[in-house]
């Protein structure tokens, strides 16, 4: 009988990690080991938000390899976190697809006086940025000419944006954005100009668990780092 082996794919890698070697300061610990492919999964899903099978689009695999790389690296993950061992990240069967920030994509901050607009639901206008291989080759400054969530998650998708950078945002906003197959960054704030240089550069502050409770005449707070106004 000749047994068949499935091989193992090579998964595409968007960014190396920055860091590599993490140690609680235990003595006599255990060297868990990370791969390049479960730490990607844990970046895509984890740290910018996406879903898995948006994930599974990223790396080229499929969707149950995602679930299953990305369900072995948090259990890696609680055993560091938990009982203290050395970790690192290294190995595994990758190849990097874009060195930082080498993706074209347009991206969306909204805009009031060059800085990030904190009040999603209600921004008159919105910067948009064409990315080419890392860097901004153009700036347009748009008005939106509509409000409410599903109108501008609608407006934006019409304009060909793949991710949106914000500051205060409710949870229907970003279901009507996730629904237009739009990416959302919330809890940025200052120049707006530069939050886009920072999301090409990996360093963009943001809060993913940012959100606003909308009530009635505009009146509104956040839960988060930043306020809406």
């Amino acid at each position: 009988m000749v047994m068949i082996m499935r091989q193992n794919k090579s998964k595409k890698i968007g960014k190396m990690p920055e860091y590599k070697y993490f140690y609680s300061g235990k003595e006599n610990c255990l060297k868990i080991i990370l791969s390049l492919e479960e730490y990607e999964t844990i970046r895509l899903i984890d740290y910018l938000g996406y879903n898995q099978q948006k994930c599974s689009e990223e790396m080229g695999v499929s969707r149950s390899t995602i679930v299953s790389l990305y369900n072995t690296a948090r259990k890696k993950l609680a055993r560091f976190l938990i009982e203290g061992h050395y970790m690192k990240i290294e190995g595994g069967h990758y190849h990097l697809q874009q060195e930082k920030g080498e993706r074209n994509m347009k991206i969306a901050v909204t805009c009031v006086n060059g800085q990030v607009f904190q009040h999603f639901g209600h921004c008159p206008s919105f910067l948009i940025c064409d990315v080419e291989d890392g860097k901004i080759v153009s700036t347009n400054l748009v008005d939106s000419s509509t409000s409410g969530c599903g109108a501008l998650a609608g407006f934006l998708a019409s304009q060909g944006v793949d991710v949106v950078i914000c500051g205060g945002i409710g949870a229907g906003a970003k279901n009507h954005l996730a629904a237009s197959g739009l990416q959302v960054l919330p809890g940025a704030s200052g120049d707006a100009l530069g939050q886009v240089e920072s999301f090409i550069a990996g360093t963009l502050n943001y809060d993913p668990d940012c959100e606003c409770d909308h009530h009635d005449h505009d009146d509104h707070h956040c839960h988060g780092p930043h306020q809406c106004h």
